[in-house]
């Protein structure tokens, strides 16, 4: 079982960078994909990022390219999510999600476990 807990959500302007943070508990967190996901209102959950076991590959949603990033310490079972130039677009709760696989994927049905989210708004 792994549990997870976001942090790092707020209230921003338009343009500024938010770092989320997403600690797991469990032992085997280094061998687990992580992912972000994304969701707003009226709108169905998407795919942010993802993030391999060893932190070597990653992926992205095209509609973050180039402004955000994810990245893991697994020595603290850690993984987190930059995100710069932040839009209006990108409001949204944001939810961490662990994959028990080595495999990457970027659909919500491939992950296992699920935090609670935390919101992000950007304003104008």
């Amino acid at each position: 079982q792994v549990q997870l807990v976001e942090s790092g959500g707020g209230v921003v302007q338009s343009g500024d960078s938010l770092r989320l943070s997403c600690a797991a508990s469990g032992r085997t967190f280094s061998s687990y994909v992580m992912g972000w996901f994304r969701q707003a209102p009226g709108k169905e959950r998407e795919f942010v990022m993802a993030i391999n076991w060893s932190g070597s590959v990653t992926s992205y949603a095209d509609s973050v390219k180039g402004r955000f990033t994810i990245s893991r310490d697994n020595a603290k079972n850690t993984v987190y999510l930059q995100m710069n130039s932040l839009k209006p677009e990108d409001t949204a709760v944001y939810y961490c999600a662990a994959r028990n696989s080595r495999v990457m994927a970027d659909t919500g049905s491939g992950y296992d476990y699920w935090g609670q989210g935390t919101q992000v708004t950007v304003s104008s």
